[in-house]
């Protein structure tokens, strides 16, 4: 527990400058260590997904969009539609803001906990097409489509 090594000593100094019990010590120690065990996952999954950072809910301008698909990227990033295991298909004009939409959604996605994984459609035949050159299709499928350790299901967006 390495938040816990690095700051149990301050942590002592100032429970007992604050005249905290030792319960509330142990309690704000290991807060602190889940926050940040939290805060390394949620970079470490973003990291790994892929996703354009650049392209975030900060820098969407959903008034670019029409009022009905802004409305639908709201609902969208409440994350609803994954407990329901329902796809979500974006169409548009190059240029349109797809890619920018779709990993804002996957960036509030992995902030809410969940694994998402970002690839285009032309990425993604590229590594179907290659996994079946090397003879490794079967693992490949599976990967993409398998359930972690912690249950979560690892989401592909695939900007059309």
């Amino acid at each position: 527990m390495p938040t816990i090594r690095d700051e149990y000593e301050s942590a002592a100094q100032r429970a007992r400058q604050e005249s905290s019990s030792y319960e509330r010590y142990l309690l704000d120690l290991t807060e602190r260590e889940r926050e940040t065990r939290r805060s390394n996952r949620i970079e470490r999954l973003l990291r790994e997904s892929r996703l354009f950072m650049e392209k975030g809910l900060s820098t969407l301008d959903l008034k670019r969009l029409p009022p009905k698909a802004a409305q639908q990227v709201r609902s969208l990033l409440e994350g609803d539609f994954v407990e329901r295991y329902e796809n979500v298909l974006i169409f548009g004009n190059p240029g349109s803001g797809k890619t920018h939409v779709a990993c804002a959604i996957g960036q509030e996605l992995i902030r809410a906990g969940r694994k998402v994984m970002f690839a285009t459609c032309g990425l993604m035949v590229q590594d179907l097409l290659a996994a079946k050159r090397d003879l490794k299709l079967r693992g490949f499928l599976k990967k993409i489509s398998s359930i972690s350790r912690d249950d979560s299901r690892r989401y592909w967006i695939c900007p059309i």
